[in-house]
């Protein structure tokens, strides 16, 4: 999806992101009870739930479960403080949710049945009414348990992207592209660990990794398979494979700002432009406090970035995934320069390692909480039906009881001090809230505001946040294998 710049410009712009992004923003207020909507008068937006056939290239068609018959669904451009009504209807035979991230929205409109969202009844609708915020990049997306139903949930082809515009004037550049990650036809395997060490800092806990290998070696030496993973056979970016979309047009010495999304159910995905930089202004639509150059994004699952490229480099390119053989298979999107013809090209970027540090404020450190949070993240190996269940302080989220875990009072600041004792990347998402970014592997930082982080593989890292939101707030692992079989909690504000 392209804007060209004087179409931007008929909307507020990017300068304000910041405006109620922080981890102690201000909810959003008059928020009514969907419920409560009358079914009369026009929708400011409608999408429809179905089942589609997407073409993703001439000779690869796929049927799926998808926004308004495409994959995305429409990008919405939405007002910063401005209510909105939306109407969803599920054409489907199964009950549907869907999520707003990264937005404070009350329980019944947020898209979690944890928290009490109402469920989308089949070949029924329901009218929904919120104020949008924060401003930013955020997103929708399903939010059902797929467990092991891989055309459901995330699987599936329901995602699409949001922007709230800001208040304020846009930043330097010409225009933007709105580009979004999926992978599709999915399929189990019981294969080793993908080695993910891209990751900085990279160094582990002993005591975790001691942990987490002795657990997997215990499960091995009972004559246990490793667990369910998922893997895939098409890539796309906007609902096309790699050659057989429009490609992106520029013009030398254009300043083009790229709004990144991984729409993935559970894969982290990488994205470079040969020749080309990155300067990074927002993660997951929040403005960071050092925008800084890099050669390479890498996005953990529903993770999104915002950064602008300049155009220096003529040439026809391929814009794709560091990985050769997803790419091969269509994880990219052609960059063709006006006046440049030929084949695209792809030269792999030099290494380079991911560091939520490099976009913090140097110096800074984080206010102290009023109380922290120990979490200790477990697996256990092929422990539900082949699946790998994940607990929580050794205990996995009860999709029947739906308890509470955690107990907040409104307006204290939390430390979630999280603890991976396993190999596996953890995109750790919290609804409803922002939170900051303090510490990983034990170095300090402050001043990175997301909604996603990644975890990583034994390691430790400390995120903080303003308990503002009242009632429940669902907080996960993002990846839907994972949440699926465990690796939930819920969190009660009062």
């Amino acid at each position: 999806m392209t804007l060209d710049r004087r179409d931007f410009l008929k909307f507020a712009g990017l300068g304000a992101l910041a405006a109620g992004a922080g981890a102690g923003a201000t909810p959003q207020a008059g928020a009514a009870s969907a419920a409560a909507i009358p079914h009369t008068g026009r929708a400011d937006h409608t999408l429809r739930i179905a089942r589609s056939l997407v073409e993703l290239a001439p000779d690869h068609i796929v049927s799926t479960i998808a926004y308004n018959g495409s994959v995305p669904g429409p990008l919405l451009r939405l007002r910063e403080g401005r209510r909105v009504v939306v109407d969803v209807h599920n054409d489907t035979d199964l009950p549907e949710q869907l999520h707003w991230h990264g937005q404070f929205l009350p329980v019944d409109v947020d898209g979690a049945a944890e928290e009490g969202t109402p469920y989308i009844p089949p070949h029924d609708m329901r009218r929904l009414s919120f104020v949008p915020g924060p401003a930013g990049f955020r997103f929708y997306h399903t939010h059902v348990t797929a467990g092991s139903d891989l055309t459901r949930g995330q699987y599936s082809g329901q995602v699409g992207p949001v922007y709230i515009e800001p208040h304020r004037e846009p930043g330097a550049y010409d225009r933007e592209v709105f580009l979004t990650l999926k992978e599709f036809d999915p399929f189990f395997s019981q294969g080793g660990d993908m080695a993910m060490d891209f990751l900085r800092p990279d160094a582990a806990d002993p005591a975790l990794k001691a942990r987490g290998e002795h657990a997997m070696q215990a499960s091995l030496a009972r004559g246990d398979k490793r667990g369910y993973e998922v893997g895939y056979q098409a890539f796309a970016i906007n609902g096309r494979m790699l050659g057989h979309g429009e490609p992106i047009r520029v013009k030398a010495g254009e300043r083009v700002l790229f709004h990144v999304l991984n729409g993935s159910a559970t894969e982290i995905r990488s994205l470079a432009l040969p020749g080309h930089t990155f300067t990074v202004l927002a993660l997951d639509g929040n403005p960071v406090p050092h925008p800084a150059e890099v050669p390479v994004l890498w996005l953990g699952t529903a993770e999104r970035i915002s950064a602008v490229v300049e155009m220096r480099r003529p040439g026809v390119w391929v814009l794709g995934d560091l990985a050769d053989d997803d790419r091969a298979h269509g994880m990219g999107i052609v960059v063709e320069y006006a006046g440049q013809g030929g084949a695209p090209r792809w030269e792999a970027p030099p290494p380079f390692g991911w560091d939520y540090r490099r976009f913090a404020k140097p110096g800074a450190t984080a206010a102290s909480p009023d109380e922290v949070i120990e979490m200790t993240f477990a697996k256990q190996n092929a422990a539900d039906g082949g699946f790998n269940r994940w607990t929580i302080n050794g205990q996995a989220y009860d999709m029947q009881a739906g308890t509470p875990r955690f107990h907040l009072v409104h307006g204290r600041r939390y430390r979630l001090r999280m603890h991976n004792a396993s190999d596996d990347i953890h995109p750790m998402h919290l609804h409803r809230h922002t939170f900051e970014i303090v510490s990983i592997a034990g170095q300090p930082t402050a001043g990175v505001r997301k909604d996603v982080a990644m975890l990583g593989g034994y390691q430790t890292m400390e995120l903080d946040f303003t308990a503002d939101q009242l009632g429940l707030s669902l907080f996960h692992c993002h990846m839907q294998l994972h949440m699926d079989f465990g690796f939930m909690a819920l969190f009660d504000c009062a």
